[in-house]
């Protein structure tokens, strides 16, 4: 047997790597958990389950409503100014999933999901589904270790929902765009793919954002759909377009 064969593969080496304690997690949550297993079934893919019962689907039911009710009540205390639209758009905004996700990653959560062989070896601990549906089975899982309070202060601390921006975190970078070129009668924004890496059931992309007399941006991501709209926020942050046209002071 040559050496090659002998040696594990990078796969196996990384789904053997121990994960990190778990009180680094809890510490970048805000929460030290009085029953931690709610938290290890936060972080459990039903991969790794061997059963739904004892995944984090239950506690991601949980964590979603949870999500939702913090978000609208600390906008509600906020704004209390704002109409019934605009309290619906910002909160729509700051519970999509691709929000959820980027908690997920600020909370550095990857390292610390128990997944099945295959979903180690398939790049799950970077897929942002799986990193969303986990950011929410952890509210969830806060709400029963500590009640709302705590669930409540742990969202407006990381998804930030009364920053009063032009455009709220989460919010729909495509469409933000897309009013800022129009207003300006530029042509629509367009949307290219820039490269595709991974295997079928784990693709990643790179698209770049255009606008007519700027350079193009690139965004990356597990779909054309999330990676458009990381190309888009990216080439808003870098021209300072903080927000959608109408919102905008009047050129001229």
């Amino acid at each position: 047997m040559t050496d090659d064969a002998a040696r594990p593969s990078a796969a196996a080496r990384r789904g053997r790597r121990p994960r990190p304690p778990l009180g680094l997690l809890e510490a970048r949550i805000g929460h030290s958990f009085a029953d931690r297993s709610l938290l290890e079934r936060a972080l459990t893919h039903v991969s790794k389950a061997g059963g739904r019962g004892g995944s984090y689907q239950r506690l991601e039911f949980l964590g979603d409503r949870v999500l939702g009710l913090a978000v609208a009540d600390i906008l509600y205390a906020a704004l209390p100014d704002a109409d019934e639209g605009e309290l619906s758009r910002r909160l729509a905004g700051l519970v999509r999933r691709e929000t959820c996700a980027a908690v997920s990653n600020a909370w550095e959560v990857g390292p610390h999901l128990m997944l099945g062989q295959g979903e180690v070896s398939g790049g799950a601990r970077r897929n942002q589904t799986i990193l969303a549906d986990v950011c929410e089975a952890i509210l969830g899982a806060v709400y029963l270790d500590a009640g709302y309070t705590t669930a409540r202060a742990i969202v407006e601390a990381a998804f930030r929902p009364a920053e009063l921006t032009g455009a709220p975190r989460g919010r729909d970078a495509k469409s933000a765009l897309q009013e800022w070129a129009m207003a300006r009668s530029l042509p629509l924004p367009t949307y290219a793919v820039a490269e595709r890496s991974g295997p079928d059931h784990a693709p990643h992309y790179r698209i770049a954002a255009q606008v007519e007399g700027l350079e193009p941006a690139i965004g990356e991501g597990p779909s054309k759909r999330v990676a458009e709209q990381e190309a888009a926020r990216a080439l808003m942050e870098r021209e300072g377009i903080a927000g959608p046209a109408p919102t905008e002071p009047n050129d001229g």
